[in-house]
């Protein structure tokens, strides 16, 4: 039925398989920043979750949790061949395909279909989000029949949308222009965002017969049997959010303007804006077809779903695939995506963070909400940085009641992610000029919510952090989360860091910001938090870090036998009931994602001890749990069970082996945090890039099948390539570079230079 990952760029699949429509939805999305295009064919509408979503434009409506608005669809279109529809749920199919050029990010779909009287008619279909024009979608199709038919093409911009706690546009109002262009503006119900699509054809010469019925065209084409007619669409989308005067009238105009040039126009320029993205982001494997393709699959979702530059904007836990998880941006951004876009595409690094900047002031508001200081950031973020989790998050699969959780309220190391991203991005570019602009407010906010979080147990003389909940979801109001103290502990060291920095490079700006925000006090404790900040350390006889404070008295078991327990594939295993919450069974990487960010300060021996005892009771219940796995697997030199943690995180998206659902709640949709994990296991982890403000070093430990491994990488604006071999490491320097640049290869450090090509025998 399928035939998959045939190619090291194209995605296909052969026959239809109605099982697969909503996964395939995400399979095959197209983004371009500005929004995203689920991989529906043409003829679907709502309930085969057909999706059009704009980032940053959220609405809530009633009761219903606030979430990202879904579009009308503009790239609709359905057949009607003697009255009855030519679509893959209603007629015969004798021939299916549906791809996703990677390269290019363009989606096409071949489908011949049997009419009723046996005569076959060919549709294909070819669509792109430019990535030029980040308001245009365009799509060229071509119908051919076998006899001579009359046909009725339905097109236009469907209004049946898909939600999920909608619907969230009201007010619907369609116009046409005399240049033949149709348009549907309507508005959200919280905040009255209006938004515009807009459709334009292009007829290529054909004289049709067509007429518009609302906001959908009804085009009668008399075909003749072996002749093959040409359409163009070009749809464009505007909103409230995007500063223009009229939406409607942008969105025709841009339109008029899309149709004026020409599909094949428009695609080239598409394509070579995703050549220079490919350029910056392409990571080549050779010897290993699967894992070739999949990471760059996993890279083409990271770049897909990119914001634009001109937009306080970050990326989703989900991507743009659809209205799950909120459309919220987590932790994941800043831990699991950032680092690829730091070494790819640094300017697009900064642009996230800064949508942290942009949004402190929620994070602020969230902290005295719950009586602290400081910058406690939202565990769900949307585009004002106020949280849209809520203490209600899963709902029990028994009794359909919903289970309290404490990931907005406990989940308090998102806020030392942000800092951690902040200081990576310095070290890895040198900009510092990020501190002046917003990274070092930030980071002070951190730190001090952090001490005005933190308890000082005076018979043990020293903070301690209680009442949490660390990456590891199913053991809720925890103390001395492992994982959790030691980022604290690191927010502390670098906002310290950061004080030093500017007290060199531009006092001023530091006692400015020091004065307005009130921080001399707290800058003054930072040397004692970070001295007397409880750190679990490894057990003395076994050499295993403590999850937190009392996991090893749990009941010890491995997840076979767990599993056992359930009565429902769906039941959750957290919260106040779950099967897990007792046991020592563990939803995701947690003394092991410690150990991949700060494995420089454990001795090789505690590292492995720990992978070996925790990963037997990991569930990897998300997408954000086998890289960590990964990264430590191959520092105690474990490269082959690396390996399938690489695969898993990788090809996350293709096989849909993720978790669907938590409790009775839809969590479908793509994985951009397990994408950029895919990229940090086979760089940092394989490769073994280690980066630092003095430069760059490797300790490459390929899987057997890799026959060479070949990146870009970017440090302090130099550009470098590397190559590794199991014989041998190549750098070469871009010949554009401005400095020189150390790096340690096989415990030696060498000097490369401006377009200089180093070798080094492995």
């Amino acid at each position: 039925m399928a035939d998959l990952n045939r190619s090291k760029w194209v995605l296909k699949q052969t026959g239809f398989d109605l099982d697969q429509v909503v996964l395939n939805g995400s399979k095959y999305i197209l983004g371009n920043g500005y929004m995203g295009y689920r991989g529906t064919l043409e003829e679907f509408r709502a309930p085969q979750l057909t999706g059009t979503l704009v980032a940053g434009l959220y609405d809530k409506v009633g009761e219903g949790w606030r979430e990202p608005v879904n579009a009308p669809n503009g790239l609709f279109i359905q057949i009607h061949c003697n009255g009855k529809l030519l679509g893959v749920l209603d007629a015969k199919v004798e021939h299916h395909v549906q791809s996703l050029d990677l390269r290019t990010a363009s989606h096409r779909r071949e489908t011949t279909f049997v009419t009723e009287e046996g005569s076959r008619i060919e549709f294909i279909a070819e669509r792109f989000l430019s990535l030029e024009r980040k308001h245009l979608l365009a799509m060229e199709f071509t119908v051919q029949a076998e006899q001579d038919a009359l046909l009725v093409i339905k097109t236009g911009i469907d209004t049946d949308i898909w939600d999920i706690n909608g619907p969230h546009l009201q007010s619907f109002q369609n116009s046409e222009t005399p240049g033949g262009i149709i348009s549907v503006e309507s508005k959200t119900h919280e905040l009255g965002i209006p938004l515009c699509v807009a459709e334009a054809l292009d007829f290529n010469g054909l004289e049709v017969e067509s007429i518009t019925e609302g906001s959908i065209r009804h085009i009668t084409l008399k075909v003749h049997a072996g002749r093959v007619y040409r359409f163009a669409k070009f749809v464009t989308i505007f909103t409230g959010n995007d500063g223009v005067p009229s939406v409607t009238e942008s969105a025709a105009t841009a339109c008029a303007a899309a149709r004026s040039l020409g599909y094949q126009s428009l695609h080239s320029a598409h394509m070579t804006a995703w050549g220079e993205f490919w350029k910056e982001a392409d990571v080549e494997v050779e010897g290993d077809d699967e894992a070739q393709f999949a990471l760059r699959y996993s890279l083409y979702h990271l770049l897909a779903v990119a914001p634009p530059p001109d937009k306080n904007l970050s990326i989703p836990a989900r991507g743009l695939s659809g209205q799950v998880y909120k459309g919220a941006i987590f932790w994941d951004t800043e831990m699991f995506m950032v680092p690829f876009f730091l070494s790819a595409l640094p300017e697009i690094a900064k642009n996230l963070l800064m949508y942290r900047y942009h949004t402190l002031d929620g994070a602020r508001r969230k902290a005295r909400e719950y009586g602290f200081e400081g910058a406690f950031y939202a565990w769900e973020s949307q585009e004002n940085g106020d949280d849209a989790c809520t203490h209600f998050n899963v709902s029990d699969v028994f009794t359909g009641r919903p289970i309290r959780t404490h990931f907005r309220d406990k989940q308090i190391h998102i806020s030392a992610a942000v800092a951690y991203a902040f200081w990576k991005y310095y070290t890895q570019t040198g900009d510092s000029q990020i501190f002046q602009e917003g990274g070092a407010e930030v980071i002070f906010e951190c730190a001090r919510f952090f001490e005005s979080y933190a308890y000082y147990k005076v018979p043990k003389q020293r903070y301690e952090l209680l009442d949490v909940v660390g990456p590891d979801e199913y053991h809720e109001r925890v103390s001395n989360n492992a994982y959790t103290n030691r980022m604290v502990l690191e927010t502390f060291r670098i906002a310290q860091d950061v004080v030093n920095l500017l007290e060199k490079d531009n006092p001023e700006f530091l006692s400015q910001l020091i004065e307005r925000l009130g921080f001399e006090k707290m800058r003054a404790e930072l040397p004692r938090l970070q001295k007397e900040l409880f750190i679990t350390k490894p057990d003395d006889d076994t050499g295993i870090i403590e999850q937190f404070d009392g996991y090893n008295e749990l009941e010890d078991m491995l997840l076979p036998e767990l599993k056992k327990r359930l009565i429902n594939p769906n039941e959750y295993l957290g919260g106040g009931n779950g099967l897990a919450t007792t046991t020592q069974i563990l939803k995701q990487a947690d003394v092991v994602l410690m150990l991949s960010l700060f494995g420089d300060e454990y001795s090789k021996e505690v590292k492995s001890r720990n992978w070996y005892y925790y990963e037997p009771r990991t569930e990897h219940g998300s997408s954000l749990s086998a890289c960590a796995y990964g990264l430590v697997a191959c520092e105690i030199g474990e490269t082959e069970r690396a390996y399938p943690f690489f695969l898993q995180t990788a090809t996350v998206d293709l096989t849909g082996k993720s978790k669907q659902y938590v409790g009775s709640l839809y969590i479908g949709g793509t994985h951009p945090a397990a994408n950029g994990g895919a990229w940090m296991v086979a760089i940092k982890g394989f490769a073994g890039l280690r980066i630092s403000r003095e430069g760059l070093s490797l300790d490459p430990k390929l899987p057997r099948q890799w026959q060479k491994l070949s990146f870009p990488i970017r440090w302090h604006r130099q550009r470098f390539v590397v190559s590794i071999t199991p014989q041998e490491i190549t750098i070469v320097a871009d010949s554009k570079n401005s400095r020189e640049a150390q790096w340690m290869l096989g415990g030696k450090q060498v000097v490369c230079a401006p377009g200089a090509i180093l070798a080094h025998r492995i």
